[in-house]
């Protein structure tokens, strides 16, 4: 798989972070594209190598049958921390959307959860096929700047459609923004690391 950058058709390996996720559904590995988004990059290396994400977990999985409440339609996994961002030990990040780094939110690519433009901190998801709506100009955020893809993954697709599939929550009658989409068993995340290329 390719992931289109602007003005790039791949990247070489020392402009990538390769990462170890390991996982209660199995093992996936992930390239960041460290030159392209080094700020979101960064970030989610602080959180790697700080050891926060050890026993975090993917809890939230959204798919075409589960949103009823959303007009536009996305299918991503999210995991994190799931604290409030008074008890991260990081302060959120500023906005590296692809309009800046290029990178697409195609099949694969793990992005960046967010409220605001700027206040992304430890939560990310991974997309199943290529979601455009979550780039810069897409139509899923009302503010249309999108969400800050930063690597894809490179082996382990299987383990991120499984999740997808698990069984969630049923939808409340008030349609709530997550309403279906929790996992009644959220996948633990044991530990996620860098991988040391020799």
């Amino acid at each position: 798989m390719v992931v289109l950058l602007a003005g790039h058709s791949t990247l070489v390996a020392a402009e990538t972070v390769s990462i170890e996720m390991n996982t209660s559904a199995g093992d996936i590995r992930l390239e960041l594209f460290l030159q392209a988004a080094p700020v979101t990059v960064e970030n989610f290396l602080r959180y790697v190598d700080g050891g926060y994400y050890s026993n975090a977990k993917f809890y939230r999985v959204v798919r075409m049958d589960n949103q009823q409440q959303n007009t536009i339609k996305i299918e991503v996994i999210q995991g994190g921390l799931e604290r409030d961002a008074a008890d991260l030990p990081f302060e959120p990040i500023a906005h590296e959307s692809t309009e800046i780094t290029g990178i697409k939110h195609l099949d694969g690519v793990i992005s960046m959860a967010r409220g605001d433009p700027g206040t992304a901190a430890s939560e990310f998801f991974i997309c199943i096929n290529d979601q455009p709506e979550l780039d810069f100009g897409g139509q899923r955020n009302p503010d249309q700047q999108g969400f800050a893809a930063f690597g894809r993954v490179v082996d382990g697709m299987d383990v991120i459609r499984t999740i997808q599939e698990m069984p969630t929550d049923p939808p409340s009658g008030e349609l709530e923004y997550t309403s279906g989409q929790m996992l009644l068993e959220p996948v633990v995340i044991y530990e996620v690391s860098r991988i040391i290329q020799n």
